[in-house]
């Protein structure tokens, strides 16, 4: 495989929930930046506009898309921008809301189920659509759900809708696999564990530090396994979920065992 499989030049990508400074979005959209590709950052906020700016400010060639993708309006403008690569990273709480959307299922009204779903599952589901007929239209097209281990692989205490909502997004995008894959569009999904950005909590970060690897993510590692499957060198992967976690979901063993005596210890 050569670098070419890498290249994104020519390409234009629309990356949304990308508003955080240090979250998983931006960090898409920047490497997808360096690859080649014109970038949109999309977020709820004008964050996306400062995340634009930034990029811009190192040589990348980006737009903002500031807008609620459950708002027909905004989806019209994304489907404007006719993008080949689509990076579904919207989801969890957005900044420019208070209330919580946690809870069990005894524990959540259905108004604030939906609310969950409308976030992390029916953006994915509207921007894919919006996007979709462009990549036909190309032969040539890239969507990637930045899913979850939460509902797919394991569950946490709590969170009902949130683990619905990611579990429906790997199914999604393998309908859209199914579909597509003779249209020369691939659909994949992204599942990261712990991820150490500015949403972690505090109890979080300690869950990461006991993963087999000890520590959570960094956004970046989770954008690299993104930008793979948003390059011409995946073309062969569709309807696929890879899991970005540090081998969390795979050890059974969760009690810290003694390191084994070697030579010099």
């Amino acid at each position: 495989m050569s670098v070419a499989a890498f290249d994104l030049s020519g390409r234009r990508a629309v990356v949304t929930g990308a508003g955080s400074a240090d979250g998983i979005g931006f960090a898409c959209a920047r490497l997808l930046g360096q690859l080649g590709a014109e970038v949109v950052v999309g977020a709820t906020t004008t964050r996306a506009d400062d995340r634009a700016g930034e990029l811009r400010a190192e040589g990348i060639h980006a737009t903002a898309l500031v807008g609620d993708l459950t708002v027909p309006k905004t989806v019209a403008e994304l489907a404007g921008f006719a993008a080949d690569i689509l990076v579904n990273n919207a989801g969890l709480i957005s900044v420019s809301e208070s209330s919580t959307h946690s809870g069990g299922v005894l524990d959540l009204d259905y108004s604030t189920w939906t609310k969950s779903l409308h976030r992390n599952l029916d953006t994915a589901f509207l921007a894919s659509r919006a996007l979709l007929p462009t990549m036909i239209e190309h032969g040539w097209g890239r969507i990637v759900m930045v899913s979850s281990v939460t509902g797919p692989v394991m569950a946490m205490r709590g969170e009902a809708a949130y683990a619905a909502a990611k579990a429906a997004m790997v199914g999604l995008a393998r309908s859209i696999a199914v579909d597509h894959a003779r249209h020369g569009v691939t659909a994949n999904a992204v599942l990261p564990g712990w991820t150490d950005t500015a949403a972690q909590l505090h109890h979080e970060g300690d869950q990461g530090r006991t993963t087999p690897v000890g520590r959570s993510a960094r956004p970046g590692e989770v954008a690299s396994v993104v930008a793979f499957l948003a390059g011409p060198g995946a073309s062969y992967v569709t309807g696929q979920t890879i899991v970005v976690d540090g081998g969390n979901s795979i050890a059974e063993e969760r009690m810290s065992q003694p390191m084994p005596a070697g030579p010099g210890r």
